[in-house]
C-alpha cells in the first residue's frame, strides 16, 4: 500500500483529501503543522507528498526545498495562490505538480495516480537495461539516474532527469511544451505547462556552460525544445 503524507492546515480540506485517497486504497497521514509535517517528511518513508503553501511555522515552499534536497519522491503542491510567480517558485524548488484550489478530490486522486505510476516505471523498474547516452561532454546514465558534464556529477531532481533523458533519447527532434508535459508528467496536456519552462531553465542552469546560449537543449521559437546533437 502506497503511503502518502498530506500537510494541510485546513483540517476540513485535509480530511476530504485523505478520505478520497484512502477510498482509492492509499495509506494516508495528515499533518496540520508545517513544522511537524516537515519533520515527518524528512524522517519517515512516504511514496508521495501533498503540501499546502500557507502553513503555520514552516511554509510549503520551505518544506518542498528541504525534502527535495534529500528525497526524489513525487511532491504535489496545492494552493489557493494562482499567480505565476508562485507556480514558478514551487516548481523551481523541485515540486512535480502545482494544483490550484479549489479543485475536485477526484482530480487530486487522478494526479496522485499519474505521478506514482510514472515514478514507479522510471525508478522501480529493474528491467531497465544499463545504458548511457553521451552527447559531447554530457553523459546520462539511465539505470543509475546519474548525469555528468565534463566528468562532473550534476544533481538533478527526478523530473529534471526525466525531462533531460526524454529529450536525449529523441535527439534533433522538436517537442512542444504540451508534448513534453504529457510525456513526462503523464497528464492531460490541458494542464499547466508553465512547469516545462521552469524545468528547462533549471536543467540549463546545471548542464550548460552558458545557459543564455544553450548548446544542448535548444529553443525552437514558436515550436518547442530539442536536444541538439
Amino acid at each position: 500500500m502506497k503511503k502518502i503524507l498530506i500537510i494541510e492546515d485546513d483540517l476540513d480540506i485535509g480530511e476530504l483529501q485523505q478520505d478520497y485517497l484512502e477510498i482509492d486504497g492509499y495509506e494516508v497521514e495528515l499533518q496540520t503543522s508545517g513544522k511537524e509535517g516537515l519533520k515527518r517528511a524528512l524522517n519517515k518513508d512516504y511514496d508521495l507528498l501533498i503540501i499546502d503553501i500557507m502553513l503555520p511555522e514552516v511554509d510549503g515552499f520551505e518544506i518542498c526545498k528541504q525534502v527535495r534536497a534529500v528525497k526524489n519522491i513525487p511532491i504535489l503542491i496545492v494552493s489557493a495562490k494562482k499567480e505565476d510567480i508562485d507556480k514558478i517558485r514551487g516548481l523551481g524548488l523541485g515540486a512535480d505538480d502545482y494544483i490550484i484550489k479549489p479543485f475536485s478530490p477526484s482530480e487530486l486522486v487522478a494526479r496522485v495516480k499519474a505521478h506514482l505510476s510514472r515514478y514507479e516505471r522510471l525508478i522501480g523498474n529493474n528491467d531497465i537495461t544499463n545504458k548511457e547516452i553521451r552527447i559531447r561532454g554530457l553523459v546520462i546514465d539511465e539505470l543509475a539516474r546519474k548525469v555528468l558534464v565534463n566528468n562532473q556529477k550534476i544533481s538533478l531532481t527526478a523530473k529534471e532527469f526525466d525531462l533531460l533523458l526524454f529529450l536525449a533519447k529523441h535527439p534533433n527532434r522538436v517537442f512542444s511544451k504540451e508534448d513534453l508535459f504529457e510525456s513526462i508528467w503523464g497528464l492531460d496536456s490541458s494542464g499547466d505547462i508553465t512547469t516545462i519552462t521552469v524545468h528547462i531553465r533549471k536543467i540549463r542552469g546545471k548542464i550548460e556552460k552558458d545557459p543564455s546560449k544553450p548548446q544542448f537543449i535548444e529553443t525552437v521559437w514558436g515550436a518547442g525544445y530539442m536536444m541538439s546533437v
